[in-house]
């Protein structure tokens, strides 16, 4: 990918590296203002508390968005064994702990070789399905319940590359419509022990790699000059009155350590 120059009114694939507690929707809207995009989509929705690989298209080239995201996915992260939560990683407080001590690393590599495959995997509540018309997250940030019926995901590869209990890090590559949080859950249940998703990160969709990507901080160093007679006679920028606010990030719960008590409040 290049990184300039650009031109994004005729089309561009755009890859950033995704800051963590920002949405989707939080990048699409930063660049589209920065930059003065008419035309700007993202190609795969990555969740509030990853970082990593996000692609927008512009112009033309979100012709190219179906494509894009229809292409095999990669991941890195860590599993939390031991604790669950609502949301299967920790934008929601540990609901549940269970002991994880027993659990050894032929155990593990075991449960990883059996998800690897065609497999069933039913999407979080706390993600963007569609429920009668409605984000699923909407329905589980207000309080309600859904029935969230399950598909059919490969995963590709499913490899441990670091063991120092309670935590667990791997590397997946799976195909489209895989929620890593779900394999996290799926993945402690296995084991008996229950888990979440402390950490992710989308590495590569295709051939598209976050190595190539960009920070927000470069789309700022790209901003083009204000057009004339957007500054007033004191030279001050003018304020827009139907700016929007700021979208709420999400803030990330910090889970127990193993060596700190729990409150009741995260006992089942």
């Amino acid at each position: 990918m290049s990184h300039g120059p650009f031109d994004f009114e005729s089309g561009e694939i755009l890859l950033l590296d995704k800051p963590l507690t920002w949405t989707s929707f939080d990048v699409v809207r930063k660049v589209k203002n920065t930059l003065r995009i008419k035309k700007i989509g993202h190609a795969g929705t990555l969740d509030p508390l990853a970082t990593g690989l996000l692609i927008l298209c512009t112009g033309k080239m979100t012709k190219c968005i179906d494509e894009i995201q229809a292409q095999e996915k990669e991941y890195t992260g860590t599993f939390r064994l031991g604790q669950t939560t609502p949301s299967f990683d920790l934008e929601t407080p540990v609901d549940q702990e269970l002991p994880y001590e027993h659990i050894t690393l032929e155990a593990l590599e075991a449960a990883a070789e059996s998800f690897v495959g065609f497999i069933q995997q039913t999407p979080p509540l706390y993600s963007a399905v569609k429920i009668n018309g409605e984000r699923a997250y909407e329905v589980a940030r207000r309080g309600d319940s859904a029935e969230i019926k399950s598909k059919q995901v490969e995963i590709k590869t499913f490899e441990l590359t670091r063991v120092a209990l309670p935590e667990v890090d791997f590397r997946v590559v799976c195909s489209k419509g895989t929620y890593i949080r779900s394999l996290a859950r799926d993945f402690g249940q296995l084991l008996g022990c229950g888990a979440h998703l402390a950490q992710l990160t989308r590495t590569r969709i295709g051939e598209y790699r976050v190595a190539d990507a960009l920070t927000m901080e470069a789309i700022e160093a790209l901003r083009p000059p204000r057009p004339e007679g957007s500054e007033n006679t004191s030279g001050a920028p003018r304020e827009n009155a139907n700016r929007r606010p700021p979208r709420r990030r999400i803030q990330a719960y910090v889970a127990p350590s193993p060596d700190t008590p729990s409150s009741d409040a995260s006992r089942s």
